[in-house]
């Protein structure tokens, strides 16, 4: 699909213009909720929420550059069950659109009755830092957007945002795009999907493209991807070895937030939340005397090392597993070495495409014939 259309940005700025038209979603009747990031009235954060009132879209900040949780996890839960009866849009950066596709093949959510609306990532903060840079600014979506236009390098990004080379969402029906526009005039509405023709159709949009598009995105990627051949290689100073990997990961408190937080550890049942690693005095005691020295708490290796190997193929690395750990251990860049290696050996992307097969769940008798040579 090929057709775009241009948006116009007033004196709302740009998040204005992409509250105008989701207001329109409404106004065609083209959808009947919609789940997005609203403001809180604090104004500090955001947070994922249905909205069934168009009047809440004052609220909605889609453009905020702070993430508190995947919300692909959010599909998931609403479309489980059975598909949304009504027509419910979802906005989603590419990391949660390519961690949706990822869940559908899992058989733990489902596309239908959904319009997919994704939308080019510059990149978040951390929440913290989020709540310090809306202190400072009057309008933090058009302020950092302004910031992210001139092409600055913003050292505040999470890590996970400095490596992505994923900032332009894939398999929606429609893209707000923001990479190569000039932000103070317009940015791009663009069809992915038959769906998303008949809506910009139907939205009457003025048609057109922007051929500085593909540039910018080339641009950005190509600098992420040294970012993240540069943070690869400190991972591999840092963590390879089981001597080394264990001190990475030496102040793991068995807390399993990184779990909770990772849109694609999707088990409704957990092996590590099980009466299974509940051990009586006498065992913990018996260890200690064997060894000399019983760390505690036990089996914090075994957790990581069972969570790679369980979703590493899937990992689109949105980094909300560090963001999540209150010891700040670098569980995302790990995963993201590990996830790099084993989805190159497989020669899949997570995320890209939703009939690429799942490695794991699909044999083939000529791959991997490489292994153990």
């Amino acid at each position: 699909m090929s057709s775009s259309a241009i948006l116009p940005v007033g004196d709302g700025g740009v998040l204005g213009a992409v509250r105008a038209f989701l207001g329109s979603l409404w106004q065609k009747k083209l959808i009947d909720a919609l789940l997005v990031p609203l403001e809180l009235p604090s104004g500090d954060n955001v947070v994922p929420a249905i909205v069934s009132d168009p009047e809440k879209l004052k609220m909605a900040n889609p453009l905020a550059p702070v993430m508190p949780l995947n919300s692909a996890r959010q599909v998931s839960a609403i479309t489980i069950a059975s598909p949304s009866a009504e027509r419910l849009g979802v906005v989603l950066r590419p990391c949660e659109m390519r961690a949706l596709i990822e869940l559908v093949k899992l058989k733990q959510a489902s596309l239908e009755n959904l319009l997919l609306i994704g939308i080019d990532c510059p990149g978040t903060y951390s929440i913290s830092d989020y709540g310090r840079f809306v202190q400072k600014v009057k309008s933090p979506a058009n302020d950092f957007l302004s910031k992210f236009q001139e092409g600055k390098e913003d050292p505040l990004l999470r890590k996970a945002c400095q490596i992505c080379e994923y900032p332009v969402p894939a398999n929606t029906d429609l893209v707000i795009g923001l990479l190569g526009m000039d932000l103070n005039n317009s940015i791009l509405l663009e069809a992915g999907t038959a769906a998303g023709e008949r809506i910009i159709g139907e939205l009457g949009l003025e048609k057109g493209g922007v051929r500085s598009r593909e540039a910018a995105i080339a641009k950005m990627v190509s600098q992420r991807a040294e970012r993240r051949e540069r943070l690869f290689e400190q991972v591999r100073k840092d963590a390879r070895g089981l001597e080394k990997l264990m001190a990475a990961l030496a102040t793991c408190i068995n807390c399993h937030n990184c779990k909770t937080a990772c849109p694609l550890c999707y088990c409704q049942e957990c092996f590590f939340d099980s009466p299974v690693f509940k051990f009586e005095a006498e065992k913990y005691l018996g260890w200690a005397q064997r060894r000399g020295a019983l760390r505690m708490p036990t089996d914090t290796l075994l957790f990581h090392l069972t969570r790679l190997n369980h979703m590493v193929i899937s990992c689109v690395g949105c980094g909300l597993c560090t963001e999540a750990c209150p010891n700040n251990i670098p569980v995302a860049d790990i995963f993201r070495l590990v996830g790099d290696k084993v989805q190159k050996d497989f020669e899949y992307v997570p995320g890209r495409n939703l009939d690429d097969e799942l490695p794991l769940t699909t044999f083939r008798e000529e791959e991997l014939h490489n292994i153990g040579i």
